[in-house]
């Protein structure tokens, strides 16, 4: 069985879980799905790219999206309906919230379960990727095996 690691910062859409499921054609996929609050990243950083998506409404509001304590019920809904949606289309998926060092629980996860990849499936962030700070391209320094980025879907 083919192990991902699925980085998340939202729930999955029906597209992005019709795309990861298929990745790998007809062979049996498992996933270990990492969720971190959205609250809990930069809210500056988030609010430059809503503005470079020439999503101003959504920057203004970046200042209402919980943080810490208040962001870990909409978080673990966030995951219970991504867990449950790739049960759906038939992979095995487990997953956990990650509070602090996403980096660091990504990598203690691959070392784990041995996984043969990992899959940052996130919203662009355009500050942190020209700096090459976002997820992925951290990660791939970090955790030894394959790393894809993908952009999220909003329905």
């Amino acid at each position: 069985m083919f192990t991902s690691v699925l980085m998340i910062e939202q729930p999955l859409t029906t597209v992005d879980v019709d795309f990861v499921t298929s990745l790998h054609g007809d062979d049996p996929v498992s996933f270990v799905v990492l969720m971190q609050p959205r609250g809990d990243q930069d809210r500056l950083l988030r609010a430059i790219d809503d503005v470079a998506l020439g999503e101003l409404p959504e920057a203004i509001r970046e200042g209402d999206e919980p943080e810490g304590e208040d962001a870990l019920g909409p978080a673990a809904q966030a995951l219970a309906h991504s867990l449950n949606a790739l049960r759906q289309k038939g992979a095995k998926a487990v997953g956990q919230i990650v509070e602090k060092h996403p980096l660091d629980k990504l990598q203690s996860v691959v070392d784990e379960t041995g996984a043969d990849e990992v899959i940052v499936l996130t919203s662009p962030h355009f500050v942190e990727e020209f700096f090459h700070r976002d997820w992925a391209s951290r990660a791939r320094h970090k955790v030894g095996v394959p790393v894809l980025k993908l952009f999220a879907h909003n329905e």
